[in-house]
């Protein structure tokens, strides 16, 4: 298809977010407009005479820009920054994709600052007590929510939006709560225990008499509600309210109870593939942020482990994966338990080169992967 060349550099971009706009959500369709309509007013203000996709080049006009991110008053933080760089990069990519006449690599790796990275924001094992023992003494809707929110690690959005039938007996005996669709565009099944069934009865019984069932966006839910920022921001205002109450030693957020989850889960010896399927994330890098190592938890493998230590100058013999068979599905398990592996060694070490050396080593394990399952395939 080929491109008009009379499109001034707006109708370039606005076309380009329209066309976006079809599969993507409102939220990064916004991200993409402020970062364009900042973008060419940067352009408009300090390079007015330029007018082409084709005159757009990294020095000065992109290197001039990072300055002016860099340097906006108030400050924005690293990770703002980034998502705009990242924004338009998407954006410029795909317009040379098009067929947009443009110069390469105006935006590189090394453009993007780096980011702060921070422990998991887990609560203290006094802290969490506290709040849990705070929640179960009130006796209302808000602290059964909050209390659902801390025994299934979901997300405060996710809880908002459970149906009144999300509870549910797959198999006599064995109950799961359904989550519905949320950050990941993914819908997933907790396993409920008594205690969360209680708290879903609970809300059931305490929704058929909450005079706010009767409005529209309350209809088929769990929680009744006004509107969703409405109750959004109730649930945060009593979290608070009930933390300090409890005497819990910080503020208390409900993503908090997310991570205080999800390392309560690890220190219970639940595996990582299975914690990231409770979570709903997508990789297994993204549940390692949420889980929290503290010191008494060093300590306590510390003396496990000297504890269990064999005579000293004695080698330990390795011990070997266990394999079903010596077939595609058993090559296809080691291979994949070889790649997990290598991500925690890689995330031990703190050399750049050696994690990248560990990173390329990744790759060719999953090509090898990748190889295997097509010679299943072929087999069949």
């Amino acid at each position: 298809m080929p491109v008009p060349d009379d499109l001034t550099l707006e109708e370039i971009f606005d076309r380009h977010i329209q066309i976006l706009a079809l599969t993507r959500r409102p939220s990064t369709i916004m991200g993409y407009r402020v970062t364009a309509r900042r973008f060419l007013s940067f352009l408009r203000g300090q390079y007015p005479g330029l007018h082409q996709l084709s005159e757009l080049s990294r020095d000065p006009h992109l290197l001039a820009w990072f300055r002016s991110l860099a340097d906006e008053q108030p400050p924005l933080s690293a990770k703002t920054r980034s998502t705009r760089i990242l924004l338009l990069r998407c954006m410029l990519d795909a317009f040379g994709q098009e067929g947009h006449s443009m110069a390469q690599q105006l935006i590189r790796p090394e453009d993007f600052p780096r980011v702060p990275i921070y422990l998991p924001r887990a609560l203290s094992a006094s802290d969490d007590r506290r709040l849990q023992e705070e929640l179960r003494r009130r006796d209302d809707t808000m602290a059964s929510a909050l209390l659902l929110l801390r025994l299934t690690g979901m997300r405060i959005g996710e809880c908002i939006d459970l149906s009144c039938d999300s509870l549910a007996e797959i198999e006599p005996g064995i109950w799961t709560l359904h989550v519905p669709l949320g950050k990941l565009h993914t819908d997933r099944l907790i396993p409920a225990d008594e205690e969360i069934r209680q708290c879903v009865t609970r809300l059931l019984n305490w929704r058929d008499g909450d005079t706010l069932q009767a409005h529209p966006s309350s209809t088929g839910l769990l929680l009744p509600r006004s509107s969703r920022v409405w109750l959004y921001d109730k649930l945060r205002r009593q979290l608070a309210e009930m933390a300090q109450r409890a005497g819990c030693s910080e503020p208390v957020t409900p993503h908090r109870l997310r991570h205080t989850f999800a390392s309560e889960m690890v220190r219970l010896r639940v595996s990582l593939p299975v914690l990231m399927k409770l979570l709903g994330h997508n990789s297994i890098r993204m549940t390692m942020c949420y889980v929290q190592v503290t010191d008494i938890d060093v300590h306590q493998e510390f003396h496990a482990a000297r504890r269990n230590a064999i005579t000293p100058h004695s080698v330990p013999a390795l011990a070997l994966p266990a394999i079903p068979e010596a077939g595609v599905p058993g090559i296809l398990k080691a291979l994949h338990a070889g790649r997990h592996l290598l991500e925690l060694y890689r995330r031990q070490l703190k050399d750049n080169q050696t994690r990248r050396t560990v990173h390329l080593l990744d790759r060719r394990v999953m090509k090898v992967a990748a190889q295997v399952e097509h010679l299943g395939k072929a087999e069949k």
